[in-house]
């Protein structure tokens, strides 16, 4: 069984509404939007792997939060995978010792709270039960979702993207995909907002789901809290009754 804890999965901030953070068997973070406000800081101890699929604050702000409220308590590093381009960023840009210290570095080098690992898209990974492979998106700075599997269960994670082309190409040959997660952020009149950002309005992700593997649920994630009831009236009907659009953040999905 695989079970997956939306603890985040909108595209913005505000009360009631959290960025992007699944977790799975507690164990496995993808993203860190908001871990640090939806678990305990004994739970926050038992994540062991965090995937990282890009830059931006939505998706990273929280390693700041799980490496201060875990220092100290662990006895290993949060062990994080993203791409080069991404750990730079975090390394240059946010965890520099200006905007916040260095937990990479702290206490020492040698035992660090978090190391970050740069991994290559489409070069598969494992990391305990899972196998990892992570595949380029159509979002910024080198953006990548993931297709996770474990024993006879696969889940696919785009994260946050505009139309895109191979990861579909590759879902289509992966065994026992139980469900895509995938997002849509801007309601159809703000369809220029959403291609200069590489988001999905409704209108595109109708049109993605031809690409996606049939028959697969899909459930969507990251809508912007200002626009979400104007997306909810624009998805109706579209999928076929294979799509979800995500209730509330707390969700938890078994496979």
């Amino acid at each position: 069984m695989m079970k997956i804890q939306v603890l985040g999965g909108h595209g913005g901030l505000a009360k009631g509404f959290s960025t992007t953070s699944f977790l799975i068997d507690e164990k496995l973070l993808i993203d860190a939007g908001s871990v640090a406000g939806a678990l305990t800081i004994e739970q926050q101890t038992q994540i062991d792997h965090i995937l990282i699929s890009h830059c931006h604050l939505d998706h990273i702000k929280d390693l700041a939060f799980i490496s201060d409220n875990c220092f100290g308590l662990k006895g290993k590093p949060f062990e994080v995978y993203t791409h080069k381009t991404v750990k730079k960023i975090i390394k240059d840009h946010f965890l520099n010792d200006i905007i916040w210290p260095d937990f990479t570095l702290l206490p020492d080098d040698k035992n660090p709270t978090m190391s970050i690992h740069a991994v290559d898209e489409e070069k598969c990974f494992q990391l305990a039960d899972y196998k990892i492979t992570p595949v380029k998106v159509n979002h910024a700075y080198d953006a990548m979702g993931f297709i996770i599997e474990k024993g006879e269960i696969s889940v696919l994670f785009t994260l946050d993207t505009g139309p895109t082309d191979r990861i579909w190409e590759l879902a289509l040959k992966v065994k026992n995909l139980k469900a895509i997660f995938t997002e849509v952020s801007f309601p159809n009149h703000l369809k220029k907002v959403a291609e200069i950002s590489d988001h999905h309005t409704p209108e595109s992700i109708e049109q993605e789901i031809t690409k996606m593997p049939p028959e697969i649920p899909i459930i969507l994630t990251h809508l912007k809290p200002n626009y979400r009831d104007e997306i909810l009236k624009e998805m109706k009907g579209i999928g076929q009754g294979r799509v979800k659009v995500l209730e509330k953040d707390g969700e938890v999905f078994n496979f």
